[in-house]
C-alpha cells in the first residue's frame, strides 16, 4: 500500500515482491501510481547501431476518473459505476514498455500501439527474423519507445501475470436491458456454445423470458428466409457437453436440445444485466499515455524527460477503437493536453462497440450490430440520408485544439466488408468529402485485410470456406514508408506523400455491382454481385447516442430503417482496383487481386464479404486462355521470359521509391525476389521482354508524383 503524507512523490520498493510500486500526482496525471513487475533485456542484448540495446518494463497503472469530468461524461452508465472514497470510478490496466536502456539515445518519440484483443502491440514494421530478435530492426533502430496497455474491458484481467494487455473496468451491478448473440458456422454434432463476450451475464436462466430462432438464409441486407423460432423447451441456459440435455445450468452457455445446424444461423435475444462500464478502457488508455509521456521521474516514470512526440496507431479492431477513441475526444487529456501529436488508424473501415452497454468489442461488422451510427469520415459532413446533422470525427478535437496530424490507412475489405467507402462519399453515396488539412488517406488497392504474403508467384493456396484462393498482395512495404512519413511529418513538418484513394471526384468509387465497377467476365469465376456488406440504418432506440457510437440500445434485435449506399472502388481491365496506392506486385501484377471472396457454404453462402480477398491467376500462355475463354492477357503475353517481368518490377520499385511509398532497402529485396521467383523462363531475347528492358533504361523521374500542399483537393488520389 502506499505511504500517507506525500504519496505524489513516494517510491516504495517491495524487495521481496520484485515490484516497485511509484505514486503519481493527481495534478499531473490520472494514474494514481504504476507498478513495475519486471524489468527484462530485449532481443537477447542485441544492440541497435547507436540506440544500443533495448529493455522491456512490465506492470501495471491503476487511475481514477472524475465521472463529472465532461472528458469522462461521454462514458456510457459511467454515472451507474462504482465510486471509491474519493468520488472517483477506478480502473487498473496493464502496461508493457520497450525502451532503449540508455534514455539519452532515443528519438524523443513515444510509439503507441492499441492492443488488438489484448494482443500486444509493440512494434510496427520489422521484416524478417522473430519477434525475438526484432529481424531487421526497422523499429528499434530509430530508437523509438513503443507503448502498449490494456483497454479492452471485457478480457479477463490478468494484473500484469500474463502476455495480453488488459484492463479491469467497473461493473454497473443492477443495471439491466436487453440484447442479443449470433451463431453462425457452427460446426455439426454440437449441442453446447457459449455465450459470446463477457459482462453480459442472463438477468435469467428461464428460457420463457428469451427468444431463440435459427435462419436458414440471410442476404447482405437482412432479408431471412426459413425463420423459426426454437421452442423455450428445446433449449436451455445450460452446458449439454458432459450431461445430457437440460444439462447444467450456466449462464455463460446454451445448449440446443438437438444440437445445432451446421447450415443454420441462430440468434439469441435476451435480458442481460450488469455490464462492464466498458468506455473506461479509452479514458484509461489516455491517461497510460499521458503519464509516460509527461509524468516526471519523482513519478516513478522510467521515460520521464525524454519525450517530445507521441503517435498513436491501431491495426484492424484497434484502428476502429482509435477512431472512437479520437470520435469521444480522448485525445485530450483530464489536464486539457494532447495526447499523441500523430495518429494512424490501420485497416479500419468503420468504428465498433466500445462504449455501449453489453456490447462485444471483439466483433467487426456483423449486420445487426453497431459500428457506423456514428461519424466514419474526418471532416465535417452533414448526414442528411439519416437525419443526424453535421458531424465528423474529429469535432471534439478541433473544440480543444487537440488533434493529432492522421494516416488514414485501409485496403480492400475496409470497403467490402467494413463499410469505409461510406467515409469517403457519405450517406448518400455519391458525394466528395474533402479530408481535413491534417488528415491524409492511403488506400491500398486490391489486397486482403492487412495485406497478403507477398512474394511473386502466380499459383496461390485455396482458403477454406472462401470461393477464391487467397490474396497475396502485400501492404507491408508501403505501410512501412508510411510509418517514417507520418513520424517525419510530426517531428519535423515534413509533408507526406499525397493521398491516394478512390473517390467519386475521380469517378473511381462507384456502385458496388460488377457492371459499375467494370468487372471482367473471367469464366468460372464469382462476381461482386451482392457480396458487399452494405451499411445498414438501424433503430437501436432512444437511449442509443447515434453520433457518439455509444449508449444504449433498447430494441434489440434493432429494426432496419434504410440501406445506406456503399460503393466500391472501380477496376481496370484484369479486374485490378487502380484507385490508390499500389504494391510493386499489383503493378507487375501475375493474376486478379480482388478486395472480396464470398462465402462458399452455410447460411451466407454466396452473398457475404469477410476479411478475406481473392485471387484469380492469369494463364500461363495465349494458348491457355483462349482455350478457357479468359479475357485477361496471359503472363506470357504481358512479360514475355523472367528478364522481361524483372525489369517491369526494377522499373515499378525505382518509382515508389521516388514517391516516398517504397523503402530502398524494401525495393531491393523485392526486386532480388522477383529475380527469383522464375515466374517464366529466361529469354532476354524475347521482343516482349526486351522492350520493358528498354523502358526501364529510359526511365526517368517524369513519373515522380508532387507533394501536394495542405489542401487534399491537390491531392490526385488514385489516377495512373
Amino acid at each position: 500500500m502506499l505511504i500517507p503524507g506525500k504519496p505524489s512523490r513516494a517510491i516504495i520498493a517491495v524487495a521481496a515482491a520484485g515490484v516497485l510500486l511509484v505514486a503519481a500526482p493527481v495534478a499531473e496525471a490520472r494514474v494514481t501510481h504504476i507498478t513495475i513487475i519486471s524489468t527484462t533485456p530485449a532481443f537477447g542484448g542485441r544492440v541497435f547501431g547507436d540506440v544500443g540495446a533495448y529493455e522491456q518494463v512490465r506492470g501495471t497503472a491503476a487511475g481514477e476518473l472524475d465521472p463529472l469530468d465532461p472528458r469522462n461524461a461521454v462514458i456510457t452508465d459511467i454515472n451507474l459505476a462504482p465510486r471509491n472514497a474519493n468520488g472517483k470510478v477506478a480502473y487498473t490496466a496493464t502496461f508493457t514498455l520497450l525502451k532503449p536502456v540508455d534514455m539519452s539515445r532515443s528519438s524523443g518519440v513515444l510509439v503507441y500501439g492499441v492492443s488488438n484483443r489484448g494482443g500486444r502491440a509493440l512494434g510496427f514494421g520489422n521484416i524478417g527474423g522473430s519477434a525475438t530478435d526484432a529481424g531487421d530492426g526497422f523499429d528499434q533502430k530509430p530508437g523509438h519507445v513503443y507503448l502498449a496497455s490494456g483497454w479492452q474491458g471485457d478480457l479477463p484481467f490478468n494484473n500484469g501475470a500474463a502476455a495480453a494487455e488488459t484492463v479491469a473496468v467497473p461493473v454497473a451491478a443492477g443495471v439491466t436491458s436487453p440484447t442479443f448473440a449470433r451463431f453462425v458456422s457452427v460446426a455439426g454434432n454440437v449441442n453446447t456454445r457459449p455465450l459470446p463476450g463477457a459482462g453480459r451475464t442472463p438477468a435469467s436462466l428461464d428460457t420463457t423470458k428469451a427468444k431463440l430462432i435459427s435462419i436458414a438464409h440471410e442476404s447482405n441486407v437482412g432479408v431471412r428466409t426459413g425463420v423459426v423460432e426454437i421452442p423455450s423447451s428445446d433449449w436451455a441456459f445450460a452446458n449439454c457437453a458432459t450431461m445430457p440435455f437440460p444439462g447444467t445450468p450456466s449462464s455463460t452457455q446454451i445448449c440446443l436440445k438437438n444440437g445445432f445446424d451446421p447450415n443454420l444461423a441462430y440468434e439469441l435475444v435476451f435480458t442481460a444485466k450488469d455490464p462492464l462500464v466498458l468506455g473506461v478502457g479509452m479514458a484509461a488508455m489516455r491517461d497510460v499515455n499521458s503519464f509516460f509521456r509527461r509524468a516526471s521521474a519523482a513519478d516513478g516514470n522510467p521515460i520521464a524527460g525524454r519525450i517530445e512526440w507521441a503517435n498513436g496507431y491501431g491495426i484492424s479492431q484497434s484502428g476502429r477503437f482509435l477512431k472512437n477513441f479520437l470520435l469521444l475526444g480522448f485525445n485530450e487529456d483530464e489536464d486539457g493536453r494532447i495526447v499523441w501529436n500523430g495518429a494512424h488508424p490501420i485497416i479500419a473501415g468503420q468504428m465498433g462497440q466500445f462504449n455501449i452497454r453489453f456490447a462485444q468489442p471483439g466483433n467487426i461488422a456483423n449486420i445487426f450490430e453497431p459500428g457506423a451510427e456514428g461519424p466514419i469520415w474526418w471532416g465535417d459532413y452533414n448526414d442528411k440520408a439519416r437525419g443526424r446533422g453535421v458531424t465528423g470525427i474529429l469535432e471534439r478535437c478541433r473544440a480543444s485544439h487537440t488533434c493529432p496530424k492522421i494516416f488514414d490507412d485501409l485496403g480492400g475489405p475496409e470497403i467490402w466488408y467494413s463499410r469505409g467507402s461510406v467515409g469517403i462519399a457519405g450517406t448518400q453515396g455519391n458525394e466528395y468529402l474533402r479530408l481535413p488539412r491534417n488528415v491524409r488517406r492511403y488506400y491500398h488497392a486490391s489486397t486482403t485485410h492487412g495485406g497478403g504474403g507477398g512474394g511473386f508467384a502466380v499459383a496461390q493456396p485455396a482458403i477454406a470456406g472462401q470461393m477464391l484462393a487467397r490474396n497475396p498482395n502485400p501492404q507491408t512495404e508501403i505501410r512501412r514508408a508510411l510509418f517514417i512519413a507520418l513520424t517525419d511529418w510530426v517531428t519535423k513538418g515534413t509533408k507526406p506523400p499525397p493521398s491516394q484513394y478512390p473517390n467519386v471526384k475521380d469517378k473511381t468509387l462507384v456502385p458496388s455491382t460488377a457492371k459499375a465497377i467494370g468487372w471482367p467476365k473471367i469464366p468460372n469465376t464469382p462476381t461482386p454481385d451482392n457480396v458487399i456488406n452494405v451499411l445498414i440504418d438501424y433503430d437501436y432506440g432512444p437511449d442509443f447516442r447515434y453520433n457518439d457510437e455509444s449508449g444504449v440500445m433498447s430494441k434489440v434485435v434493432p429494426p432496419i430503417k434504410q440501406i445506406i449506399p456503399t460503393p466500391a472502388a472501380k477496376v481496370d481491365e484484369d479486374g485490378n482496383e487502380f484507385a490508390g496506392v499500389r504494391s510493386v506486385l499489383l503493378q507487375a501484377p501475375l493474376g486478379t487481386y480482388t478486395s472480396w471472396n464470398p462465402v462458399a457454404s452455410g447460411p451466407l453462402m454466396g452473398n457475404e464479404a469477410s476479411l478475406a480477398a481473392g485471387y484469380i491467376p492469369f494463364a500461363m500462355t495465349k494458348a491457355e486462355r483462349m482455350a478457357s475463354g479468359d479475357p485477361r492477357r496471359s503472363v506470357e503475353e504481358r512479360y514475355g521470359s523472367q528478364e522481361g517481368y524483372n525489369c517491369l518490377v526494377t522499373r515499378i520499385a525505382g518509382q515508389e521509391v521516388r514517391k516516398r511509398l517504397l523503402l530502398q532497402e524494401d525495393a531491393d529485396r523485392l526486386i532480388a525476389q522477383a529475380a527469383a521467383s522464375n515466374v517464366l523462363l529466361s529469354d532476354p531475347d524475347n521482343r516482349t521482354a526486351k522492350r520493358l528492358c528498354e523502358d526501364l533504361a529510359q526511365d526517368d523521374d517524369h513519373h515522380h508524383d508532387g507533394d501536394d500542399d495542405d489542401d487534399d483537393d491537390d491531392d490526385h488520389h488514385g489516377k495512373h
